[in-house]
């Protein structure tokens, strides 16, 4: 901007007239940008209400959609004694569960030893299950030394201890070797065999003093040189009074068709027996269509909002092709029919939800039960169609609702435009804002050369007055 001495020749306000001039070309732009502003600004807005109103419609579907939402099965009688879970695969009816025993680790412990007294040198190997290890003891070695060593190696060769562990428990008499089995059941019992240095490997003295074997069919070559605390235990439940089952945890898979069952406590001779019944669960159906009533009256409220048009005043989207299109695409999406393959067909009216005359939806629990009741295969059959190739009434509803609400659908695409639009505002602003310099530039130097003009202009008519007051024969005026 050039620097101006305002007036000093004319006596003009010239930053007054220059301001003045300026704004009367910056406030009806400025006014006609701010109004397109404020106009992209609420389509964005409204248009972005809206797609969020049928993302969310959408979602409410995808429920509807799901296969593995429908024919669930409910099962009762957890209690005390057990735990128990169910899939669709569990068929309706009821069973009586006792639980016999509970799966048990196996515990042994050694004799008691000095803290410092050597345990004998050999080789000792620990089996359980179908893990086995084996350590070596040198003839210095104390039972504190092998307890470290069957927990932490070393071990022979590649083996390693994935199935027991070893603990030391200090009574009056001395040191104690506890052994305990990881994992419960018959399966899982420990075994002890060593080969012990002084040659004898059964016998209760050195090394083999820990040696227990009763994996013999004969009793009489059991080695048990330690003390069984705990036997290894499966865990067994009878169901219905005659079926016996057991196992080596206390989880009972599958045991009836699609029904897991937990032993937690054993039931005592006064105890009544648990009681399990399965029951068919398609409560999904019901609770999807409410979520769906409910996301659709939301829609249906948002849109009245936008496209309405009265005395009272227009909607932002009041006369909007795209919401009208979208309006009307889905209320006749809403009274399709979908063929089944027994020959009839099913809709939504059909299934009890209902249009009042505003539009807005309700759902008929009573109709929905008795076709549910009637054949919940077809229902299934509406919402997903009889195969992969022919989706039904769920698949169908999600193209159309993806073809607007997706980053590359309409309504997207609509917002994407206005965004461009509106950011197309900042560059014209700048742009303005650059002119709105230059002229102010413009008319400072204009109005500066103007007032040193005039400057020039009184001081040359000064000039020429005091010469003629100067001139012979020019009488003064008196003061």
């Amino acid at each position: 901007m050039a620097i101006s001495f305002n007036g000093l020749g004319s006596g003009l306000a010239v930053s007054d007239i220059v301001d003045a001039l300026v704004n009367a070309e910056r406030t009806p732009f400025t006014s006609r940008l701010n109004k397109r502003e404020a106009t992209l600004t609420t389509d964005i807005s409204a248009a972005g209400a809206l797609k969020s109103a049928l993302e969310k419609l959408q979602t409410s579907m995808e429920a509807l959609g799901d296969v593995e939402n429908y024919q669930r099965r409910s099962i009762s009688g957890g209690d005390d004694f057990l735990s128990v879970e169910s899939d669709k695969d569990a068929q309706p009816g009821g069973y009586n569960v006792k639980v016999d025993a509970l799966a048990q680790a196996h515990k042994l412990s050694s004799p008691a030893f000095a803290a410092d007294e050597p345990i004998g040198s050999g080789v000792i190997t620990i089996s359980s299950g179908e893990n086995s290890f084996s350590t070596v003891l040198s003839p210095t070695n104390t039972l504190e030394d092998l307890r470290d060593q069957i927990n932490n190696g070393p071990f022979t060769g590649t083996d390693s201890n994935d199935s027991v562990t070893a603990t030391i428990v200090t009574t009056d008499a001395g040191q104690h070797l506890v052994l305990t089995s990881k994992e419960t059941g018959e399966e899982n019992a420990i075994s002890i065999t060593v080969q012990d240095g002084d040659g004898n490997n059964t016998d209760t003295g050195g090394l083999s003093r820990l040696a227990y074997d009763v994996s013999d069919a004969d009793p009489a070559n059991h080695v048990t040189n330690l003390t069984e605390v705990d036997a290894a235990q499966n865990a067994q439940i009878t169901i219905d009074g005659t079926l016996t089952v057991t196992s080596n945890t206390n989880e009972f898979k599958n045991v009836i068709d699609g029904v897991d069952i937990t032993a937690k406590k054993a039931h005592g001779t006064d105890d009544d027996d648990s009681s399990l019944k399965v029951t068919e669960n398609n409560s999904n159906i019901k609770a999807g269509l409410n979520s769906f009533i409910e996301s659709y009256n939301e829609l249906l409220e948002l849109s009245n909002n936008l496209g309405r048009s009265g005395e009272d005043g227009a909607g932002v989207m009041a006369g909007d092709s795209m919401l009208r299109g979208v309006m009307s695409k889905l209320r006749q999406q809403l009274t399709n029919e979908v063929g089944l393959s027994d020959g009839s067909s099913l809709s939504l009216s059909k299934l009890g939800v209902e249009a009042d005359r505003y539009g807005k939806l309700t759902l008929d629990a009573e109709r929905l039960d008795e076709q549910v009741k009637a054949d919940v295969d077809l229902v299934q059959e509406f919402f997903l169609g009889d195969d992969e190739d022919e989706g039904g009434f769920a698949q169908s509803f999600d193209e159309l609702m993806s073809f607007y609400t997706d980053s590359d659908g309409i309504v997207q695409n609509r917002i994407d435009s206005k965004q461009t639009q509106l950011d197309g505002l900042d560059d014209e602003r700048v742009d303005f804002a650059r002119k709105m310099e230059s002229l102010e530039s413009r008319l400072y130097a204009q109005y500066n050369s103007m007032d040193l003009l005039v400057a020039q202009l009184n001081s040359t008519s000064s000039y020429v007055q005091a010469q003629l007051d100067n001139m012979p024969g020019v009488v003064k005026k008196s003061n």
